[in-house]
């Protein structure tokens, strides 16, 4: 379905006009506050726009656009979004909120790693919730993985970690995805429980990455809710869900400039295969064209 208002959309419009004037430059900054650029950092590129047009002194629409792509990649640019799975195996654990779209993008990123031809692993150690076992199972299994589930029900979240690691190691699986609890009402057991997941999976293998899952719609209260995984868990990389296209994916550079952590991730879609890894060059380009 197509959106009814996206970044791309807005600034085609801009773009064949006769010349850059004021309204261009008004009619700029909303679009990009409209998308999820929050308004410093849409005052900040408008700001680097005026020095390279008057540099230029170009009175052309279409050098403002070139010049934009520009900008935005090179503020994309700045965080390095690589995926660091080079260990065997590399463990990666998932964390955030309940409700953000964990499951599914553990079993979307268990598609996205076959298709690099990795084998996958999945910890279903968000042990707290019985339907969150189930669901994890039937994305794990959409996303060709292998899962190990908690023997019995209630078992410790840390246990479950550590079968998998051994699961992992026995059968020569490549990459180890850990499910961790969402809850946020007991924020200080809940980063409790990360820490000790941590410290027994650190016994048997490094932790590669600590992939903190958002929903893009959410905005800042995303950011919000998330502080405690991001003081507490030693996240190393973001991954956002339910970016609608181009209508928010100013979200993308405002999160990574609040929280200083790379996006490595994107989710833009309901299906299986839905998951990207994030490249400044091409995101910038989508936002843009």
């Amino acid at each position: 379905m197509a959106e009814k208002w996206s970044l791309g959309g807005a600034l085609r419009g801009l773009f064949v006009r006769p010349m850059i004037d004021e309204t261009t430059w008004d009619d700029l900054e909303t679009a990009l506050i409209t998308a999820d650029f929050g308004p410093d950092i849409s005052e900040r590129i408008i700001d680097e726009l005026h020095v390279k047009v008057e540099r230029f002194r170009t009175t052309d629409p279409r050098d403002l656009q070139r010049m934009l792509k520009e900008t935005l990649e090179e503020h994309f640019a700045k965080f390095d979004t690589t995926l660091r799975l080079t260990e065997r195996p590399a463990v990666v654990l998932v964390v955030g909120v309940n409700g953000v779209g964990k499951t599914t993008t553990i079993g979307k990123f268990a598609k996205f790693l076959q298709r690099y031809g990795r084998s996958v692993v999945v910890g279903a150690a968000d042990t707290f919730r019985a339907a969150a076992v189930d669901q994890l199972a039937t994305w794990a299994e959409r996303g060709g993985a292998a899962i190990v589930r908690p023997q019995h029900e209630g078992q410790d979240p840390a246990s479950v970690a550590f079968q998998t690691i051994e699961y992992a190691k026995r059968t020569g699986t490549e990459i180890v995805l850990v499910d961790t609890a969402g809850r946020l009402h007991t924020k200080g057991g809940l980063m409790d429980e990360l820490g000790k997941i941590r410290r027994v999976i650190e016994k048997q293998a490094p932790i590669s990455e600590v992939l903190l899952v958002l929903d893009a719609t959410t905005g800042q209260n995303g950011v919000l809710q998330a502080q405690a995984f991001l003081e507490h868990a030693g996240v190393t990389g973001l991954v956002l869900t339910k970016l609608d296209g181009s209508a928010k994916g100013g979200f993308v550079l405002a999160v990574q400039e609040r929280t200083g952590i790379p996006v490595k991730l994107l989710g833009q879609g309901e299906g299986i295969g839905d998951l990207t890894g994030f490249t400044p060059h091409v995101f910038a380009a989508s936002l843009v064209d």
